[in-house]
């Protein structure tokens, strides 16, 4: 069978590239989001929508509140 020789990989070289190619892409994952969030953030703070979002969970938190006073023991 040496047509497949050259599919196989060294197995060594195959898991430590699998692994670091992980490592790399969950690292790559995660400054992304943050960049995104942080960008976000600020363009919301930008056009005051916080303010409406913390009000609406406000009225939200006061409605279940007072449907179901024994949640605040």
């Amino acid at each position: 069978m040496q047509a497949n020789e050259g599919i196989y990989k060294n197995r060594k070289r195959m898991i430590l590239d699998n692994f670091l190619g992980g490592i790399f892409w969950g690292l790559g994952a995660t400054i992304g989001v943050s960049i995104i969030l942080t960008l976000m953030g600020f363009i919301l703070s930008g056009i005051n929508v916080i303010p409406v979002v913390g009000k609406f969970v406000s009225e939200v938190t006061t409605f279940v509140l007072q449907k179901n006073p024994n949640l605040i023991k």
